[in-house]
């Protein structure tokens, strides 16, 4: 039984979901052999330099950044001092917004456009439209849309996956299949059909999804299924973001070394954007770079994959939890293949949250920075304070001799922007009731 693997005392917190972090002692190791080559997040970078132009004739959202996808990197001081930290230090908290990625409206426009754009090249390339170094624009040109509907483009997701490969497939002209979980939210489908979207609905959670999808792309010629839990593409499309991260801190003022720990939160799903981005970010700053992900208590499916020890694959279901959250962009039951092997060797922790705290963490947002997202997007936020205010946390500094009053907190914040203003609002009277309650409204001043 594989519940049998995992210490006992954290499987009695994960059972009873009571939000805990998890330390994975196995970092450091050495990444497992035939991991993906580096070499690869510079080609991702490159192949979303050369392409920009192209996005920004298929996207006018995207003309002011001349067709590049990034996100700002807010200081948030008053977060900061609304949740506690209000001692003077060196440290710095940032919110990353790619809650406000143009056009997707999350952060799975990084890998997935970045997926969608490899393959397009490749057709291209293979029927002779595109030359190796020509001008991606031609991918926009009638010939190219005329080739690219001969082909689909499938995925199989809870919503945001869906929306960016979508989006991004059917500009191009592809035929943009998404098969979504019953789960999936009804505007996000609603979006996708008015973008030329062909939705697939399933009975079932996000995997059943990703396999009828699997199987039914499979079938079919000409069809590339885009694999959320194997697929180099959208890992490195991840991976890529690090670099313009270490821009920002650099501009920001911030540096990461031995005496100025950088730590990075990140919602977490089936693993394959935070593990994108903390490969990145290894691949930059080493020892220097802390990643935590953020998990729902009834989903921590990364979690339990590496608190496990084993390599055959565990579920949330395998030790009783019901994978039934809030934070839907984040109900999965079981951790991406690709994924959890290199973050056992470069994942500093696990930390849970319920679907309570998302909201309270909701209300902190928008009470501090006016930021408004969707409740998956807010997992991260007490990051800092399981580092600098649990037992455990104050633990994994002092092994690592880190000096926190130096240190830079990034909370990636992951979706919202698309979410319909009356969801929006819902999502605020929920955190704003459950503060109250709680004793824990804020209010900046």
């Amino acid at each position: 039984m594989p519940a049998s693997h995992l210490p006992s005392d954290v499987l009695d917190r994960l059972q009873s979901k009571t939000p805990l972090l998890w330390l994975n002692e196995a970092q450091g190791t050495p990444l497992p052999e035939g991991h993906p080559p580096l070499e690869l997040i510079e080609q991702a970078q490159a192949r979303m330099s050369r392409c920009a132009p192209l996005l920004a004739v298929l996207f006018p959202e995207l003309a002011e950044s001349g067709g590049h996808i990034e996100s700002d990197l807010e200081p948030s001081p008053v977060l900061k001092q609304m949740l506690g930290f209000a001692t003077p230090d060196d440290s710095a908290w940032f919110l990353k917004r790619d809650d406000a990625l143009p056009v997707a409206g999350s952060i799975k426009a990084r890998g997935g456009f970045h997926e969608v754009l490899a393959i397009a090249e490749k057709i291209a390339l293979d029927e002779s439209l595109l030359a190796t170094n020509g001008d991606r624009l031609v991918l926009a040109s009638p010939a190219a849309k005329a080739l690219f509907s001969q082909y689909s483009v499938a995925v199989g997701s809870t919503g945001n996956l869906g929306l960016s490969i979508g989006i991004m497939a059917a500009a191009l002209g592809f035929d943009a299949v998404v098969h979504m979980s019953a789960d999936a939210k009804e505007w996000k489908k609603a979006r996708l059909r008015a973008r030329g979207v062909r939705v697939v609905e399933h009975e079932g959670d996000y995997a059943e999804a990703v396999a009828a999808g699997r199987a039914q792309a499979q079938a079919l010629p000409r069809s590339h299924f885009v694999d959320d839990e194997r697929s180099d593409l959208l890992f490195f499309g991840y991976a890529a973001s690090a670099s313009h991260l270490a821009s920002q801190l650099t501009n920001a003022g911030r540096r990461v070394d031995a005496s100025s720990p950088l730590f990075v939160y990140l919602p977490c799903g089936v693993g394959g954007a935070p593990g994108g981005i903390t490969y990145g970010l290894k691949a930059l700053f080493g020892d220097h770079v802390h990643c935590f992900f953020a998990e729902p208590t009834a989903s921590p499916c990364m979690l339990v994959q590496l608190a496990s020890g084993v390599d055959a694959p565990v579920s949330v279901y395998d030790i009783g939890l019901d994978n039934r959250t809030d934070a839907d962009g984040l109900a999965v039951g079981q951790a991406s293949h690709l994924v959890a092997p290199l973050m056992a060797s470069q994942l500093a922790g696990v930390f849970t949250v319920d679907d309570d705290e998302l909201f309270l963490n909701l209300h902190a947002l928008n009470a501090s920075m006016g930021a408004q997202v969707e409740p998956s997007a807010a997992a991260g936020v007490r990051g800092p304070q399981w580092l600098c205010n649990s037992a455990d946390g104050i633990g994994y500094t002092r092994k690592h001799g880190l000096d926190m009053r130096r240190a830079t907190h990034v909370i990636w914040s992951t979706g919202g922007s698309l979410v319909p203003a009356d969801a929006l609002e819902a999502f605020q009277q929920r955190a704003n009731a459950l503060a109250q309650q709680a004793g824990r409204a804020f209010h900046a001043d």
